[in-house]
């Protein structure tokens, strides 16, 4: 009886363990995915349409960009122990080149910090403004903000009659 305790153990930490490393694994590749797929767009959209916006209410296409990059260096310095070098750089000024390479720079940021977690602090709580969270709570907030402002930008490329990159998914 106990061997068989004893091996009932041994089995729920190696299933606890591959669900760990699985979640891990699972966001890194959706996260390089949507890197891959947010870089298309963005590089989709002609440079002198990047103020293209629809409505007086509503980010430029390029601001839309900008306002990603800021969110992922924000929840990364903060819940994924992100450094940060010297003073923010003014993201406005940069070309659409500049600005597609500042994106990859922040998503491979962000995919490094995660890939070098321990899968077990993706369940550890942390404060957030709306309350407290798990990080991975945080993580899927990131690929949702991501998700949801590359959302808006198709709209753009569609309104500018632009065609489509082919959808990177899963």
């Amino acid at each position: 009886m106990k061997k068989a305790i004893l091996l009932l153990t041994v089995l729920m930490g190696i299933t606890s363990m591959a669900q760990q490393t699985n979640v891990k694994g699972a966001f890194l590749e959706k996260w390089n995915n949507s890197k891959e797929y947010l870089v298309a767009i963005a590089q989709a959209m002609p440079e002198d349409q990047y103020d293209f916006k629809p409505t007086k209410r509503q980010m430029s296409f390029k601001t839309q960009l900008i306002h990603m990059e800021g969110n992922m260096k924000w929840l990364g310095t903060t819940y994924f122990n992100l450094e940060t070098v010297g003073e923010p750089e003014d993201l406005t000024q940069l070309s659409k080149e500049d600005l597609i390479i500042a994106l990859q720079s922040r998503f491979d940021d962000i995919y490094n910090a995660v890939k070098a977690m321990d899968a077990g602090k993706f369940e550890e709580v942390v404060e957030f403004y709306a309350g407290p969270k798990s990080r991975l709570q945080i993580l899927n907030l990131l690929q949702d903000h991501v998700t949801h402002h590359r959302g808006q930008l198709i709209v753009y490329l569609n309104m500018c009659q632009i065609d489509l990159p082919r959808y990177t998914g899963w």
